[in-house]
């Protein structure tokens, strides 16, 4: 599957590795906490060289639909990528992680989660990734347990990295055509690499700690709201904020127009999105109401880890 190349850090063969494994150990995990379901695996090759596997989990007791893919693709940067993403004229490596969940349950939160390396034969490379909840309905004590989670994964490899990271989310996860924020955020970082103060090690041990958070992340909010009863009514507000889901991956996220722009395999690319959604003209919550009080949560800058 991996084409070696001349790596800028050395870690092309380690980190699709890895990235493999953390795929293993999470599926396991979710159907742990599922219960019921079981993931689907489908194999693929990207005709321009590597492949991945996606796993697809849905009508499970507590997730209606999730994805779960890994992959490791390399080859020849396209003029697309070129134009659309300013990369030079060279030979690219690029794997990863990345997941989404869309739950059954209204309570319940979205949760998505994308880890990834990336390296250029021209002796350039980096880290990205991330995780950030999307609430259907937006709780603070929720909000501030998965910040506070969250900073402390950052703290434990450098305090500058919450506060940066969780601007970015701010600011990347946001529709801006809605004026609102996807959620209430997470973290958000790319083109990670040594410095003064960090080595590839460093940077790699931040982003395997960080892909080790989602599990216990998500077991906290399945525990707390798999079971809560819900009504027809918040059912529908479920697809109407899973409508906005919508909305902001298939026209702002970089990670989809990537894997468009390099040929990706189009069903790994949109496992994303959700089983069912809805968009209703001109929906107005009544004054009050915790839809209504969602939204105006809706909004960036919010300090949650406190």
């Amino acid at each position: 599957m991996q084409r070696e190349i001349k790596s800028a850090s050395g870690l092309t063969k380690q980190t699709s590795q890895w990235f493999a494994g953390l795929q293993d150990s999470i599926c396991q995990a979710l159907e742990r906490i599922d219960g019921k379901a079981k993931f689907k695996e489908d194999t693929w090759e990207r005709p321009g060289g590597g492949g991945g596997r996606s796993r697809i989990l849905e009508q499970g007791a507590i997730i209606e639909k999730g994805g779960v893919n890994f992959s490791a693709v390399f080859g020849e940067v396209s003029e697309k990528m070129q134009e659309k993403m300013g990369f030079p004229k060279a030979h690219f490596f690029a794997t990863g992680v990345s997941i989404v969940l869309h739950p059954q349950n209204p309570w319940m939160p979205i949760i998505h989660m994308n880890v990834r390396y990336f390296d250029l034969s021209i002796g350039k490379a980096w880290f990205g990734g991330g995780i950030d909840l999307t609430p259907h309905y937006v709780a603070e004590e929720d909000a501030r347990f998965f910040h506070q989670h969250l900073k402390q994964v950052c703290d434990k490899h450098d305090k500058s990295y919450y506060p940066e990271f969780k601007q970015w989310a701010d600011d990347y996860f946001y529709i801006p055509h809605r004026q609102e924020t996807r959620g209430i955020g997470g973290i958000f970082f790319d083109r990670l690499q040594p410095d003064a103060k960090h080595s590839w090690d460093d940077c790699w041990a931040f982003v395997q700690a960080v892909g080790e958070a989602f599990v216990p992340a998500y077991a906290h909010f399945a525990h707390q709201y798999s079971q809560k009863s819900f009504t027809e009514a918040q059912k529908q507000w479920q697809w109407l904020r899973r409508g906005r889901y919508v909305e902001f991956n298939l026209v702002y996220d970089q990670g989809t127009k990537f894997g468009l722009e390099t040929d990706g395999r189009i069903e790994s690319i949109l496992m994303s999105l959700p089983q069912f959604a809805s968009w209703q003209y001109n929906h107005q919550p009544s004054a009050g109401s915790p839809e209504a009080k969602t939204l105006q949560m809706l909004k960036k800058g919010i300090n949650w880890a406190v």
